[in-house]
């Protein structure tokens, strides 16, 4: 293992740490036990404390197990946007010795079909306007029940100036579902859970990858590979349970449902939510409820920063913000330092690595940098051809192992004979990112292995032409793509979207111009297009392979 980063490991920690020997579900009950009467969720202006959370657990824990059949090791679909029911039935599922199959909340019939068959789950839980593509399901006997819940029975009796979107407003209604099962329905059983048995080394979590390759495929999680990698997060920032969290990243991806639930529940801390992206009332929530933790995609900073009057709103106590996925553009990194303070602590993990794997020390945060390997981590840079380790300073594919690596892909062995190798005896995950480590042992990811752009036989790495690119006055986001080139195999195109106050001035081929004085002539892009706004994922990343299959199509 390298060792040259451990001289700025965080004074007073241990290079490694005992791994969680328990459940996540003792976490909440030792926070409950704890903290009864403490706020663990606000939502609106509702508020549920620790003891409400835990009861509500148990409940539909013992629905499930006794009024829907779920049996230890049984999966369950969960299929919603943030809110207080997508953490109690987390936990619940958890509670009932099942396993959590989290889906993105803009999941097509299609997909949802390949997550159902491939998981085997038959029981589902999903927010009502969600709920009719479940119907089909149903219809055709491949889900037996689905429990469903409306938003606004979370919701306080005032509206107060946070009055919520029509959609989390809207009413309970009967189910669009054959047999569909209320939530408050499932509640009122109240049924008993039976005793909690599972160990860290049970299966609890089958959330899917972003299928950017061929279908996506499920990790295999244990409670064991969530929790290292939330204990971890919590030392390495000293959090406590002071935290106010700001939970408005998706909770079923790892970054939202490691920082904005697990890691609350945790500590004991309290969680503000957000069902979906919307700045402005993030600002509100997070002035008025004091929040000191945001953990979020650079795509979500950027924009929250960029609203008109951000400087109205006293963000004083907003002591960490951290997050990762992509790097944050130097400049916005800069303002957030200049202006509020805020050193931007930026962390680095996967789908496959419960999202806590590499983080920068806190006393020495380097920008554009993924930090160090973590507790127990041992991350070397290889050749993607021959596996064979390179030296500080050479560009190759990271590949890591520790106690957060998943245990493989669900049924698919082909998945995991590629996705894992012996080096120097251990076994070692191949994490698809490029990079480098420097003398120091910090970590740079340069790009995702299958992104590289060849124009004339160089290698261009999109995000480093894309940083360069922020750096413009006009520009307030960029996408770099490869595009095909009968001359240069493929050439490097910008996609920009400009500055409200630049969008009548700005000119393509003086942003070429500029780009051809900050950068090598092979890197800087030869087509630049200004678009109004570009694809993103629902945490926030921009959807670059939509955007270059578009422009191979175009070409």
């Amino acid at each position: 293992m390298q060792q040259a980063h451990h001289q700025y490991w965080p004074k007073g920690l241990p290079h490694e740490i005992s791994q969680p020997q328990s459940s996540l579900v003792f976490n909440l009950e030792a926070s409950a036990t704890r903290y009864p009467g403490k706020p663990a969720i606000v939502f609106y202006d509702t508020v549920l404390d620790y003891a409400r959370l835990k009861r509500e657990v148990d409940a539909m824990a013992g629905y499930l197990q006794h009024g829907a059949g779920v049996k230890a090791g049984d999966r369950v679909l969960l299929f919603s946007q943030n809110c207080p029911q997508f953490i109690i039935a987390y936990y619940a599922i958890l509670r009932a010795e099942a396993v959590v199959v989290p889906v993105n909340a803009m999941s097509t019939p299609d997909e949802l079909a390949h997550y159902l068959e491939d998981s085997g789950a038959r029981v589902a839980f999903a927010a009502q306007e969600l709920a009719s593509r479940l119907a089909g399901f149903v219809d055709d006997g491949r889900l037996d029940r689905v429990i469903v819940h409306a938003y606004s029975d979370y919701l306080g009796p005032g509206d107060g100036d946070l009055a919520p979107p029509d959609w989390i407003a809207a009413p309970r209604r009967a189910p669009d579902v054959a047999g569909g099962v209320p939530w408050y329905g499932a509640l009122a059983v109240n049924a008993p859970p039976l005793p909690h048995k599972a160990k860290a080394g049970d299966l609890c979590l089958l959330p899917y990858t972003s299928g950017t390759t061929g279908r996506p495929k499920g990790c295999r999680h244990t409670h064991g590979t969530l929790g290292a990698a939330v204990t971890g997060s919590q030392l390495w920032r000293g959090l406590t349970a002071e935290a106010v969290i700001m939970g408005v990243a998706p909770m079923f991806h790892l970054l939202g449902m490691q920082n904005c639930m697990n890691l609350p529940i945790l500590l004991g801390a309290t969680v503000v939510l957000l069902p979906r992206w919307d700045r402005q009332v993030a600002a509100q929530l997070m002035a008025r409820h004091r929040v000191s933790v945001w953990a979020a995609p650079p795509a979500m900073i950027v924009d929250f920063f960029a609203q008109p009057g951000i400087e109205s709103f006293d963000l004083s106590n907003l002591a960490l913000l951290c997050g990762g996925g992509a790097p944050m553009p130097e400049a916005v990194a800069t303002m957030l330092a200049e202006r509020y303070g805020i050193i931007f602590n930026e962390a680095y993990g996967l789908t496959e690595t419960a999202s806590f794997l590499h983080c920068n020390p806190m006393q020495r945060n380097k920008r554009q940098c993924i930090g160090v390997p973590t507790f127990g981590v041992d991350t070397r840079v290889v050749d993607p051809s021959t596996l064979a380790e390179l030296p500080p300073g050479e560009t190759g594919e990271l590949v890591t192992r520790g106690a957060q690596i998943m245990q493989g892909y669900w049924n698919n062995p082909a998945a995991d004979a590629d996705a894992f190798f012996l080096l120097d005896g251990e076994r070692y995950f191949r994490t698809g990112d490029l990079g480098r480590v420097d003398e120091d042992g910090y970590f740079f990811v340069t790009d995702r292995l299958k992104r590289m752009i060849n124009a004339s036989g160089y290698k261009v790495w999109p995000a480093e032409v894309e940083n360069a690119l922020y750096e413009h006055p006009a520009v307030h986001e960029a996408c770099v793509i490869g595009v095909p080139d009968v001359c240069r195999g493929e050439t490097v195109k910008a996609l920009l979207v400009l500055r409200p106050e630049a969008r009548d001035s700005a000119r393509e081929d003086e942003v070429i111009a500029w780009a051809r004085t900050r950068m090598a002539a092979y890197k800087a892009p030869r087509i630049v297009e200004f678009v109004d706004s570009l694809p993103k994922s629902s945490t926030g990343k921009i959807l670059w392979r939509q955007l270059q299959e578009a422009g191979a199509q175009a070409s």
